[in-house]
């Protein structure tokens, strides 16, 4: 099976106060880190960029220019990628921290053919509430049951002929795999990893630096 990547790396960064994606974490840009993971299973890595940082590929083999929504941008990725790929490897460039082994377990979930996609996922560990506004204050609707959740994290695996087919209706979601799931595919959970954190804050990469030291 050939497999091709696209590393999402469009957003503008607000929580972080500036392009995460383009940080600095222990010599290395972030998005150049999550490029060469994609190289453990990707036989071409597609970038995806703000207009304004097309020029640095980062080690990638084609970059291309974002759109205002994740889904977007992920959809001008998948369009760059050749037609003839069976595999498509999804990436958050700011998960920089995902092990290389996490990118082959996704795909090789994929050898069994009535599967579409395969994401990693944690338990969650905290008690999970569901709220609701009432007035100014927030109010305990129910407690939900946890055993049945799943933190998902990337990277995400997909076959590529469902994952086309399921971006065609132009639709925005969180992840890909909510795309996956509303044209009926199938999506397999595979486990995640605790240090794959997302930066998003500052002290994310900070958090970062100290895994990254400890390795």
């Amino acid at each position: 099976m050939r497999c091709g990547a696209v590393v999402v790396a469009a957003g503008s960064g607000e929580r972080f106060g500036g392009p995460k994606q383009f940080a600095v974490l222990d010599g290395v840009v972030v998005a150049q880190r999550s490029v060469d993971l994609c190289r453990s299973v990707a036989d071409v890595v597609v970038l995806v960029v703000p207009e304004d940082a097309q020029e640095q590929g980062y080690g990638a083999d084609v970059v291309v220019v974002g759109a205002t929504t994740r889904s977007a941008s992920v959809r001008r990725g998948l369009s760059a990628l050749p037609l003839d790929v069976d595999i498509v490897v999804i990436h958050d460039a700011a998960r920089p921290l995902a092990s290389k082994h996490l990118f082959v377990s996704v795909v090789a979930e994929l050898s069994e053919q009535v599967l579409d996609a395969a994401v990693p996922g944690l338990e969650p560990t905290d008690t999970i509430k569901r709220i609701a506004m009432h007035g100014d204050r927030r109010h305990v609707v129910e407690t939900i049951d946890r055993s049945s959740l799943a933190i998902i994290q990337t990277p995400q695996a997909f076959r590529a002929a469902t994952l086309r087919r399921a971006h065609a209706s132009g639709s925005d979601a969180s992840d890909d795999a909510a795309l996956i799931e509303a044209v009926g595919g199938t999506v397999v959970v595979v486990p995640g990893e605790i240090d794959n954190i997302k930066i998003t804050a500052p002290g994310d990469l900070d958090l970062a630096e100290r895994i990254v030291g400890r390795r």
